[in-house]
């Protein structure tokens, strides 16, 4: 099994892979809701499988959720959306939101991006 580290050290950003098999299990291996998997100039993707309850706070920088597995409803500015698998979720920097009743199931990737205080 590869570090963050180690994948850091030899990856080509023109061709790099991440699947949601490998990195669900590297996820729930780390014992952590989030663990960051990918970066590259503002990029940073993560993915994220809350426990129950999304405990986020605002974030500094613009964020794009795309499902994963599992669906739900999404609160983000004072909206509620129902989402599922393959969604895409846009989220601009210092925007109150979180995943509201998700199924057990429910993983996102996350990517960040842009300057603080989002673009």
């Amino acid at each position: 099994m590869y570090s963050l580290i180690d994948i850091k050290k030899n990856m080509n950003s023109s061709n790099f892979h991440l699947a949601l098999k490998s990195t669900q299990e590297k996820l729930n291996a780390s014992g952590k809701e989030f663990v960051e998997f990918f970066s590259h100039g503002s990029l940073v993707v993560e993915l994220y499988k809350p426990d129950g309850v999304d405990k986020q706070t605002p974030h500094t920088r613009d964020e794009v959720y795309l499902i994963a597995a599992g669906s739900g409803r999404f609160f983000n500015a004072g909206t509620y959306i129902d989402f599922s698998p393959g969604d895409f979720l846009f989220v601009p920097a210092g925007a109150e939101h979180r995943f509201v009743d998700f199924t057990d199931d429910f993983v996102t990737w996350v990517f960040f991006y842009g300057p603080e205080g989002g673009e």
